[in-house]
């Protein structure tokens, strides 16, 4: 098998390579991390692994490839911005100049549960953790004889310690993350945040999957006693991880899934979730994955000599992520697969504090707050986010949607109105005044509006029309305070509240105006009044 993956290697134009570590096992991963330094085994038997100056995603050092077999598909802008396809060749091979004489890792696995919708991929990592990661991270084959007929579709490349050149290679700083459909390749490089690694295959599959009518989400899914699917839509920080992760329902996963004509499927095979302040009380079966063999702590904080981690330690970044496989989660759904959604609950972490923190959408409303996609940049997330700033990212995703977010929406009313789907908006974020002022909303308040919008009880309550974002606000929910409900109310001044919550509903105005020519008149309407 090593002089096939070695002519494997060699025909992406990878030649005089060292050693070829071929789909090692997590054990033997764990080896190669200590053996070079990697990272540190720490209480209990995580690998402690630090980042350096990349603690987060750098959105500005994204680009997709402009070739001809995609260019007319993607969604050009400021999100996905095009990169010279001659460039892209420089970079390469440069690249394969670097690896000469170097050991290279190599994981065969899938983005997809779905066995008729998963994409074969191959990782090639130049570190062992980012190796484990990938491991972690996607879909593994177990048996070693379709290992060996593994035929990749995409190739990921990530070499963390290459460093571009901005004047030389084209692109915004040491760091890149390139998307080239045409080759069907991806290179990182100059950064050692492992999640580019993961959101760059998402965005593969945010490419191809629409175009088979498979919506894709950037979302948590868990499952009821009754086999009821709910599906969680949010940006990173508001929640999906946390709420999904709940005892009492099954996890079908905790970020990314499709949509298809049999129900929901898990796009990975792990979880990557945000460990700063985690609490074991309110977030047990997480906290429990921060302590198990296999899993990667990314800028956790731990004491050199008791090795013991401190979740709570913010020094490195407010970033802080653990990376493990979804059966260290005790009730998740190892097939990564479940039935149609009965509800969609759409998070946002609102930083104004005027947003309810919980209300029932129609279809319409579902495809007016999916393509606004309000919520709040968390501290840490990204490079330069300091605290959270309010920002619309369409779809709770732009960032990893290569598609117009307009093709993701109408995919998702269609699904809604076909499969008779209930849709909430819930607000993770502040209440009783802005960030600064009010006090982020109570995480048991959040998981009882959840509980009650999954079981049907929140459905018969009564509401009140909210008038300046257009949305019917349950007066009461079982094990919260009623006031909690009913933003204004918790503000001490209700002429400031009615200031920023118009403030907001301008702000709701002039996003939707790159929408409103492909909107239909039922969506418009769901625009916030003035």
């Amino acid at each position: 098998m090593e002089s096939k993956i070695r002519r494997d290697i060699e025909s992406y134009g990878f030649k005089n390579v060292s050693h070829i570590h071929w789909n090692l096992s997590t054990p033997a991963l764990y080896e190669e991390i200590v053996r070079r330094r990697e990272g540190m085994i720490v209480h209990l038997g995580p690998v402690c692994v630090r980042t350096g100056h990349y603690t987060g995603r750098s959105p500005n050092d994204k680009f997709i490839v402009k070739e001809p077999t995609s260019e007319s598909k993607i969604w050009w802008g400021d999100v996905n911005r095009p990169f010279d396809p001659e460039k892209f060749d420089l970079l390469l091979y440069r690249l394969q100049a670097y690896l000469q004489g170097k050991d290279i890792y190599v994981q065969d696995c899938y983005a997809g549960a779905h066995p008729e919708h998963r994409v074969p991929i191959r990782v090639i990592t130049e570190t062992a953790w980012h190796n484990l990661f990938s491991r972690n991270m996607f879909v593994q084959l177990k048996d070693r004889s379709l290992l060996m007929s593994h035929d990749p579709e995409f190739l990921i490349i990530n070499v963390p310690n290459f460093r571009a050149v901005p004047q030389l290679d084209g692109t915004h700083s040491e760091a890149f993350v390139l998307v080239n459909f045409g080759k069907k390749m991806i290179l990182v490089g100059g950064t050692s945040y492992a999640g580019e690694i993961k959101k760059s295959v998402f965005t593969i599959l945010n490419f191809l999957l629409p175009q088979e009518k498979i919506l894709s989400m950037h979302c948590s899914a868990n499952v009821g006693p009754e086999g009821d699917v709910a599906i969680f839509f949010g940006l990173s920080g508001t929640g999906k991880t946390t709420l999904s992760a709940d005892p009492e329902r099954k996890l079908i996963g905790d970020d990314e899934h499709g949509w298809g004509e049999d129900g929901v499927f898990n796009f990975e095979g792990g979880c990557y979730a945000k460990v700063i302040r985690l609490s074991k009380e309110h977030e047990p079966e997480i906290y429990e994955c921060t302590r198990k063999f296999g899993t990667i702590l990314e800028n956790v904080a731990f004491d050199i000599n008791t090795r013991r981690i401190d979740l709570n330690d913010a020094s490195l970044t407010e970033n802080t992520r653990a990376a493990y496989p979804i059966p260290h989660i005790p009730n998740a759904i190892r097939e990564g697969v479940g039935g149609q959604p009965r509800n969609i609950v759409m998070l946002t972490a609102d930083a104004f504090g005027v947003m309810p923190p919980v209300s029932k959408l129609t279809p319409e409303q579902a495809m007016f707050h999916f393509l606004s996609g309000y919520t709040a940049k968390v501290a840490g997330t990204e490079r330069g986010i300091t605290e959270p700033q309010a920002t619309f990212s369409a779809c709770f995703g732009a960032p990893f949607m290569a598609l117009h977010p307009t093709v993701y929406a109408r995919l998702l009313g269609e699904k809604i109105r076909k499969h008779n789907v209930n849709c909430w908006l819930i607000n993770t974020g502040w209440s009783g005044g802005p960030y600064g002022v009010g006090k982020r909303i109570h995480l048991p308040y959040t998981r009882a509006m959840v509980k009650a919008a999954l079981n049907g009880s929140l459905a018969q309550v009564e509401t009140r029309h909210d008038p300046i974002f257009k949305l019917e606000v349950p007066v009461r929910c079982d094990g919260v305070p009623d006031e909690i409900l009913d933003p204004r109310k918790t503000w001490k001044d209700s002429d400031a509240y009615e200031e920023k919550a118009r403030e907001l509903a301008g702000r709701f105005r002039e996003n939707f105006k790159k929408f409103e020519t492909q909107a239909d008149a039922a969506v418009r309407a769901c625009v916030p009044g003035a």
